[in-house]
């Protein structure tokens, strides 16, 4: 199973009010492990930075003048995505809205309304009346988020991936350690299954210079070596 855990920065809360994205942080796990991809991407957005919003990412006009805009990034970012990834996002709401505002302005297919995975609600249904926002999550797992001075898009979606995977059950949530299992005797009742012994041993792997070279090492030991007691 393909994830993609993604973050975005924007200039502000509203694409239809001229608000658009500035930087997409992602990252790709496979059967909830990382597995190292990531997409990262500054964007000019064409407009200037507010105030409010520059307090919050750092990302001003000035560093953000000569990154690409959106519609020449566009292909390159659906194709990191692709078709059979489950988003995770942290307030899933508001970042595929503004991708689908910017898919919609670059004339491209925009993202379904369930594709999706909100990491906001999965915390609020798992710890009710509890803090829920990324730094929150993150001091209540455990997870070092020290370096996260200012909103980074890129930084901030390495960080979901470690909380998603602690809201699911742990770093390796997949991971269920199968039961002794039952099976069927000669008469039909339950027994518990026990390893049978093979027919034909398996021959050993040991040479015969290696055999030679353990009895030299255990006639070392002398007669109260463990090998020598039967």
């Amino acid at each position: 199973m393909r994830e993609i855990v993604l973050d975005t920065e924007t200039t502000g809360f509203e694409p239809e009010q001229g608000d658009r994205i500035v930087e997409i942080g992602a990252v790709e796990l496979y059967n909830h492990v990382p597995t190292g991809k990531v997409y990262h991407q500054y964007i000019n957005p064409e407009r200037s930075m507010p105030q409010e919003a520059f307090e919050v990412h750092g990302l001003g006009d000035d560093f953000l003048r000569d990154k690409p805009v959106f519609a020449k990034i566009v292909d390159e970012f659906i194709a990191f995505v692709g078709t059979d990834a489950k988003l995770v996002i942290h307030n899933a709401t508001f970042d595929v809205k503004f991708l689908n505002a910017e898919l919609k302005w670059a004339n491209r297919p925009q993202l379904p309304k369930d594709c999706a995975i909100d990491t906001l609600m999965i915390a609020r249904k798992k710890f009710p009346g509890s803090p829920a926002s990324l730094d929150a999550l993150c001091r209540r797992f455990g997870i070092d988020n020290s370096s996260r001075t200012l909103h980074g898009a890129l930084l901030d979606s390495e960080i979901l991936a470690e909380v998603y995977l602690e809201l699911i059950g742990g770093k390796q949530p997949d991971l269920v350690l199968a039961p002794v299992s039952s099976g069927r005797n000669a008469s039909g009742g339950d027994e518990e299954w026990r390893p049978q012994r093979r027919a034909q041993p398996l021959p050993s792997r040991l040479t015969e210079e290696e055999k030679a070279a353990h009895a030299a090492f255990v006639e070392k030991l002398g007669e109260n070596a463990l090998w020598s007691r039967g």
